[in-house]
């Protein structure tokens, strides 16, 4: 059994009772990534030294008090401020760039005493859902080499699934967190918008945007949570809330739960073998005294039209930072100002990069702003409401977290609207800021399936618990790859 099998509180018995050092799991991480890196290709950049050191000062310590990840090795994706470390965004156009400070949440990961061991492959600037769109190299899904391991965050839930790190942070603005986790077996948290703190996050989607962890299990995912979450002076969109015990929750009681199953994320597109596991997955939450009732969210037919006008405004306004003159690339052939800022935007950026920013440039130009971006605002209030309605009457609203497995490799890289689509049952919970978990449910042809839960806003304690719950009477989250 790897180390990285056992839960949370499994490693740190075995640190207090001596039986492990941090300087043992920092060891296996590094063992198992030289392992299987050069299959996966999940990491941009390693931390070796940094985290040797890290650990033999953990080690040192007498009578420590130990934090909530006391020595957990942890993989960050490549778009999240790490003092010291490389922080590319997976572009060519950051590529020489060294991040100068910290992220809120490295600072909370370092005050957790948990370990950095690199930074993650993602799709450039956190644009796609594949991981192609990487400007350095593809990652690779573990449960098959020739499958994408979704994106944007693939880097993070390859790292965990294939036993690299314990737990990894990721970013997820329309489904980057969840999908992937879908696609490579493992639990992916996108918390309500604004429970974790953004600063330091390189920014896609501002008013989408959020941290959140990839885990092999819900109750590690809750440990995460609890010590990432919280609010941040530095954030102004930082929610000032109290931060629950999470870990409390994860009762394994739900009996009385209701739960709504829209017909939307169960209907046309979804692969049929997905639903009969997200069925099956339901029966399970009976069994326990749950109960569930289909509903309609009527406004999901626009949601990924919408995101994309959003996102990619967002976006454009957001890159219009990178322009050669403070840090990046900068081209060596230019003879004006205006020349450098073109063509070093055009050495820098790929081509997925460049389609969001025309996108948004557009839908944002004088003569189309009322006719796209202020009508995708307007459908987003709907898609809302929708949501709103539904949690009325429901707890939870549940269905799969991609309409079908992942897909291989180089298949829906030049059809971008077909790519756009694996996103539409994520796509609405970042629109409507509202907290969601992907859980492992099965598996079809090898692959595995996620189950999505969703709750009310600041809601995470009831879809943790409702996760755990489904988890403890299932095997799917135990199971490993072959590499």
């Amino acid at each position: 059994m790897s180390l990285f099998d056992l839960k949370l509180q499994e490693v740190h018995n075995k640190l207090h009772n001596k039986e492990l050092t941090v300087t043992d799991l920092v060891e296996h991480s590094y063992s198992r990534i030289h392992e299987v890196e050069g299959k996966v290709k999940a990491f941009l950049s390693l931390n070796e030294d940094q985290a040797r050191a890290a650990a033999k000062k953990l080690d040192e310590q007498s009578n420590p008090e130990r934090g909530l990840l006391y020595g957990l090795p942890a993989g960050i994706k490549d778009n999240i401020s790490t003092e010291g470390l490389p922080t590319t965004c997976a572009s060519k156009f950051l590529a020489n760039f060294t991040a100068v400070y910290d992220a809120t949440v490295m600072a909370k990961l370092k005050s957790a005493q948990s370990i950095t061991i690199g930074k993650l492959n993602m799709d450039e600037f956190a644009m796609g859902g594949s991981n192609e769109n990487s400007g350095f190299h593809l990652t690779h899904n573990p449960w098959n080499l020739e499958h994408v391991p979704g994106g944007s965050s693939g880097g993070s839930a390859v790292s965990v699934a294939s036993g690299e790190v314990y737990f990894s942070l990721g970013s997820d603005t329309g489904g980057s967190i969840r999908q992937p986790a879908a696609y490579c077996g493992i639990v992916g948290l996108k918390p309500t918008y604004g429970l974790v703190s953004r600063y330091g996050l390189v920014a896609f989607a501002s008013s989408l945007d959020q941290i959140g962890p990839l885990t092999k299990n819900v109750e590690d995912s809750a440990y995460v949570l609890q010590a990432i979450a919280g609010h941040d002076p530095a954030d102004s969109t930082s929610a000032k809330v109290d931060i629950p015990d999470y870990l409390a929750s994860l009762t394994g009681d739900i009996k009385g739960l209701r739960i709504a199953v829209p017909k939307e994320y169960i209907g046309k597109g979804v692969d049929p073998q997905v639903k009969e596991l997200v069925m099956n997955a339901l029966k399970v939450l009976e069994g326990l005294g749950a109960t569930w009732e289909e509903v309609s969210l009527p406004h999901t037919e626009y949601a990924v039209a919408a995101y994309y006008l959003l996102a990619s405004s967002e976006a454009s306004s957001n890159l219009a930072r990178f322009d050669g003159v403070r840090y990046g690339v900068r081209t060596d052939n230019a003879d004006s100002l205006i020349e450098m800022y073109r063509k070093s935007r055009s050495e820098g950026f790929g081509s997925e990069v460049k389609r969001r920013i025309m996108l948004g440039t557009y839908a944002l130009s004088s003569g189309y702003y009322d006719a796209y971006y202020l009508k995708a605002q307007k459908v987003r209030t709907l898609i809302k409401q929708d949501f709103d309605e539904v949690f009325a009457k429901f707890d939870v609203v549940i269905g799969p977290t991609a309409p079908t497995t992942a897909f291989k490799i180089g298949t829906q890289v030049d059809d971008p609207l077909t790519m756009y689509l694996n996103d539409i049952l994520t796509i609405p919970v970042n629109l409507a800021g509202l907290p969601a978990i992907s859980i492992p449910c099965g598996f079809v042809d090898g692959l595995p399936v996620g189950l999505q839960i969703i709750g009310k806003p600041l809601d995470e304690t009831t879809i943790l618990r409702t996760a755990h719950a489904f988890e403890i009477q299932t095997d799917h989250h135990k199971q490993r790859p072959k590499l």
